[in-house]
This record gives C-alpha cells, structure tokens and sequence, in this order.
C-alpha cells in the first residue's frame, strides 16, 4: 500500500505534517480531511516519494459548510 507523505500549511508555516498509508490518493486526501483541521486559504502537498507533490488550497464550500481542497495553482481561463 502506498505511503502518502502530507504538509498542512498556513501562510508562516507548517502546521501538521505526516504519513497517511492508503490504497487510493482519494482515500488519502479524505484521511487527512478527517483528521485535520483545515482553515479557508491553508495549503495542503500530498504525494509519494519520488514524484512532486500535488498542491491543495482550502476553500469554502457553501454546499458543505466546511472547507474543501481545489487544485492550487490553476490558471484562470
């Protein structure tokens, strides 16, 4: 089972970091979803090692009422 390595990150600085063991990168994100307290503009890398990470950004979800990971970085069209 793969090893995701994770930082949770504010605007100064690492606020959690560590391993989630899962099958799936989904599975992984919603691991760390549950077992972390995320705040609208907070930065989540995700990945394995070897490869570069994935880069999320926490905004607000109306629909949720909480917070929710959206690729960070993206260009507008």
């Amino acid at each position: 089972m793969p090893q995701f390595q994770f930082a949770l990150t504010d605007t100064q600085e690492v606020r959690e970091a560590g391993v989630v063991q899962t099958d799936t990168f989904s599975n992984a994100l919603l691991a760390i979803s549950e077992h972390v307290t995320a705040h609208e503009g907070d930065r989540l890398e995700i990945g394995v090692p070897g490869f570069p990470p994935a880069r999320y950004e926490c905004v607000w979800s109306a629909e949720r009422g909480a917070g929710t990971w959206r690729p960070a970085g993206l260009l507008a069209a």
